[in-house]
């Protein structure tokens, strides 16, 4: 979930008109997919950046070799621009079958990106065996990527929210709004600071409190350019040239990702810290990284969520292979090991209300953090602004407070 798409590469992303790639595995007839993806290998380009990641996407091969002969390669990536570029220089090179790529663990910008451009295979994923498992009525992240509809171009597989957490020692009651925090900040400095942008969970912070400081929410699902951007920004930049003189290290420097911020918290330089997993904090206390003292909480009226998802470049050498991969992420086996505290710890894409007592009693006999919020806690999620939106913000923000790395 961490990635980003360099404006240069989207600015190249929109060279050539739109076309979809016509599907060469029939994703209706599953049985042929089967037989089609044993065998093959399945080259996943994933960020790589966690070892509980890493060693889910591990468990996935090998329930596939196991299952249904299909072999997986975890291509572990920093950036999911790194896979984008590859599958694009393909395309600008003439390799339209036979590519790098098969499997992208992708993010709403990117995805964006490669829908305008035709880079991607589909549609497949509805029609996944496992699609039935899921309620798109009740759950529109599932078909709708930061505003932009999914149309069978990618499958979810784990949902995401923004939660913040605290030392209960040092902070019994923290701020909850993004004002409050501001003002804390000013009593407190050097107790706060967020992920460098374009850091995806630094990027994320911004989007939180542009959507409660703007007059305009409703102008965040537009395309950019198509929205009074000055005026919907200009309380956000107010609002951060008030809070930045006040951040750790007074804003001139910047913790490089959320496993820093968790250091920062556990060598008591900060007393709040985030993450876009409700589990982060329960699952930071199980691996010894932070005090046992740690809450999560939210702010007031919700915060930013949204699903992961996987897609298949329009040239993928194993699109059978890939889709089977997708399958599985979506099975209840997969999406209650994926839920648990002890595994990812992100929320499950699967409805309850359509599984068997079996399949519930999965999620059922999850064990639940000592830091992790209930649902009824967890409160509203927030929709994603249109992905045009963070490019801007990532430009202006360095701009503006950009430290070099």
């Amino acid at each position: 979930m961490r990635n980003w798409l360099p404006l240069g590469l989207a600015a190249a992303l929109t060279i050539t008109p739109p076309t979809l790639a016509l599907a060469e595995a029939e994703p209706a007839d599953w049985e042929a997919v089967l037989a089609e993806a044993e065998g093959q290998t399945v080259y996943w380009n994933a960020w790589g950046g966690a070892e509980n990641v890493n060693a889910f996407i591990d468990w996935i091969g090998d329930l596939a070799q196991d299952e249904y002969g299909v072999t997986l390669e975890h291509v572990k990536l920093s950036d999911t621009a790194e896979a984008v570029s590859r599958v694009l220089a393909e395309k600008t090179a003439g390799k339209d079958a036979g590519g790098a790529i098969d499997l992208i663990w992708i993010n709403g910008e990117n995805f964006a990106a490669m829908k305008r451009q035709g880079l991607l295979f589909g549609p497949w994923s509805e029609d996944l065996p496992n699609w039935q498992l899921t309620d798109p009525s009740a759950n529109a992240a599932l078909t709708a990527d930061f505003t932009v509809p999914t149309e069978g171009l990618e499958s979810p597989w784990g949902m995401a929210q923004l939660v913040f957490y605290h030392d209960t020692t040092r902070l019994p009651e923290p701020p909850r709004s993004m004002a409050a925090l501001a003002d804390w900040a000013a009593q407190n400095p050097g107790r706060f600071t967020y992920p460098q942008p374009p850091d995806f969970l630094g990027s994320t912070f911004l989007k939180q409190a542009l959507i409660e400081v703007t007059p305009d929410a409703a102008a965040l699902s537009q395309p950019v350019d198509e929205a009074d951007y000055a005026a919907a920004t200009a309380p956000l930049w107010d609002w951060l040239d008030a809070l930045t003189p006040n951040l750790w290290r007074q804003g001139k420097a910047y913790p490089q990702n959320a496993q820093r911020m968790i250091q920062l918290m556990a060598d008591s330089e900060i007393d709040i810290g985030f993450e876009f997993n409700p589990n982060a904090a329960s699952n930071a206390i199980a691996n010894f990284q932070l005090p046992d003292t740690v809450r999560s909480f939210v702010l007031e009226g919700g915060s930013l969520g949204n699903a992961s998802f996987v897609a298949i470049p329009y040239n993928a050498n194993a699109k059978a292979g890939a889709m089977v991969i997708a399958n599985l992420l979506l099975s209840p086996q997969a999406q209650a090991r994926m839920a648990s505290p002890d595994e990812l710890g992100f929320g499950t894409v699967l409805a309850m209300g359509r599984l068997s007592d079996d399949q519930v009693r999965l999620f059922d006999e999850i064990p639940v953090g000592i830091a992790t919020l209930t649902p009824e806690e967890l409160g509203p999620t927030l929709p994603e602004p249109h992905p045009s939106w963070m490019e801007k913000l990532e430009e202006d923000w360095t701009a503006r407070y950009g430290v070099a790395p």
